[in-house]
């Protein structure tokens, strides 16, 4: 069955694949019924096209909560790396889930605020350095200072 939910979360039909990422995303904050395929979606990590980078980021964040079995662990140092994602846009999306990772796996959060801390944001043009580093702060704020 996961070959079927990875080719509909890296369709071409873009609408369709984010519409089916949603669907498990919300999921997943109510049930672990996805952590099962918990390894496959972090195969999406290094996926050439930014748009399901972004889609498993977010569900590997809404799974982390179910994670029991420290899968996550493995999976860390790839996430992180997506801090200074070649895309803006996914970069951004990394920042905003890690607060979520934190949350649910608040042993990750020395790692997590290392990394945006030493993230080298200078890659970025002008227009986005700004929007990511406001992403950082906010996330940094979450992870410090919990509710």
């Amino acid at each position: 069955m996961e070959q079927s939910i990875i080719v509909k979360l890296t369709s071409k039909d873009d609408k369709f694949a984010c519409a089916f990422a949603d669907k498990i995303i919300s999921e997943s904050r109510e049930t672990d019924a996805w952590y099962q395929y918990f390894n496959d979606f972090a195969g999406l990590l290094s996926h050439p096209k930014s748009l399901v980078r972004n889609r498993a980021l977010y569900i590997l964040a809404a799974n982390a909560q179910w994670d029991e079995e420290n899968r996550f662990d493995s999976v860390l140092p790839d996430f992180l790396a997506h801090i200074t994602d070649e895309k803006p846009i996914t970069a951004r999306q990394c920042i905003k889930a890690l607060a979520q990772v934190g949350r649910a796996k608040p042993q990750y959060i020395p790692a997590i605020l290392a990394a945006l801390h030493d993230a080298d944001l200078s890659k970025y043009k002008d227009s986005m350095r700004p929007l990511i580093e406001k992403d950082i702060a906010e996330t940094e704020k979450m992870l410090t200072n919990p509710i």
